[in-house]
């Protein structure tokens, strides 16, 4: 365990102050800070790019204790600009570990903070909602650090900055269909699962055109999840536009905000956002509850569907926010949750499977 007297603070936007041991990288950077209230995942988090710009704040107090095991990623990447935590293990205990999670955030240049009251913070988050903050050495004075963060424009160009360069692809035995994945910010299990229900898949950049993808001839159309507000996502929502109706779409997290929009919906950003690994949604055709992960700081305005031709097929139990939208005539349906991360063992392939029938149909 990294155990010293606090040499880095969290400088929040209000003025508050939190402070902690740093470890990975020993720079200073301003975030937006959120907090997943997940007991096990770390790793998961850390290389999802729908944290991109983001501070995440671990609920679970002990972090790190099963290290790093590289095969486990969900991208190429360290997303999150930084990682707080009340406890962080340096010396982990899984057969299957390449290193250590301060040793992954040092490689990446992303710095941490241990020693934090996360429950203090957590608490301030979900009562006065979503601050962007400033992670630097204890000796900078409050005032500077605020002028620092009110400095610092607000990026609105994580997409761009997550999305594959280029197309690649990922092949699978006895292919039944090929999907393109527009990539706003990819995890890898999105891919492993479409490979798993027999579908060849095309990865391409955010910005494609809808007649370059179109001459990829492929039988379906998926939307990834991604960081950022989905507003200022402009190419996915002009593509998803002229595509709709041509070929059944799927998309998730990020993707179903980005196909809302293209039907003339609104979205709006959730005062602390949901991220964590159990979270209540019931679909609205069966009234079953599943119990989902999620990640995203925006949702869909309910009242803003109307005349769109979606309807709403799946809703968040805790607040009553929009899980799920669909227009069978289009062959569209999206989910705000992550079905590739499902905590239950059949969740996962029910939607896949689903997007499968909808290539299917005549």
């Amino acid at each position: 365990m990294i155990q010293s007297k606090a040499n880095r603070k969290l400088i929040l936007e209000d003025g508050s102050e939190f402070y902690g041991t740093g470890f990975g990288a020993q720079t200073d950077t301003i975030c937006e800070l959120v907090f997943n209230t997940s007991m096990v995942g770390y790793q998961e988090i850390l290389s999802d790019p729908s944290y991109t710009d983001q501070g995440v704040v671990m609920s679970y107090p002990l972090i790190g204790n099963y290290g790093i095991t590289d095969e486990d990623d969900e991208s190429r990447r360290t997303a999150p600009s930084a990682l707080i935590v009340r406890d962080v293990n340096d010396m982990p205990s899984n057969f299957r570990s390449t290193r250590s999670l301060p040793e992954l955030l040092e490689e990446a240049g992303v710095p941490g903070i241990s020693g934090v009251d996360t429950r203090r913070l957590i608490r301030s988050i979900r009562d006065y909602g979503t601050r962007r903050a400033l992670l630097t050495d204890v000796d900078c004075e409050t005032a500077a650090g605020v002028a620092r963060i009110r400095e610092t424009p607000v990026p609105h160009d994580a997409v761009k900055r997550c999305s594959s360069g280029k197309r690649w692809y990922s092949r699978t035995s006895h292919p039944r269909h090929h999907v393109v994945v527009i990539d706003c910010g990819l995890k890898m299990n999105i891919i492993r699962m479409l490979n798993r229900s027999q579908c060849n898949v095309t990865v391409v950049p955010y910005d494609i055109s809808s007649e370059e993808l179109l001459s990829l001839r492929p039988d379906g159309v998926m939307i990834s999840n991604g960081p950022g507000d989905p507003t200022d996502v402009t190419e996915v929502v002009e593509t998803l536009r002229a595509l709709r109706g041509r070929l059944p779409i799927f998309g998730i997290c990020l993707g179903h905000q980005l196909i809302a929009l293209s039907y003339g919906a609104r979205t709006y950003k959730l005062k602390f956002g949901h991220r964590g690994g159990n979270h209540p949604v019931r679909e609205l055709a069966t009234g079953r509850i599943e119990i989902t992960s999620q990640n995203h700081s925006y949702a869909v305005e309910e009242s803003s569907l109307a005349g769109t031709g979606l309807t709403v097929s799946h809703i968040n139990v805790l607040d009553g926010t929009v899980e799920g939208l669909s227009c069978d005539a289009d062959r569209v349906f999206s989910v705000q949750y992550h079905p590739e991360s499902a905590p239950g063992p059949n969740d996962s392939m029910a939607l896949f499977a689903r997007f499968v029938a909808k290539m299917e149909e005549t």
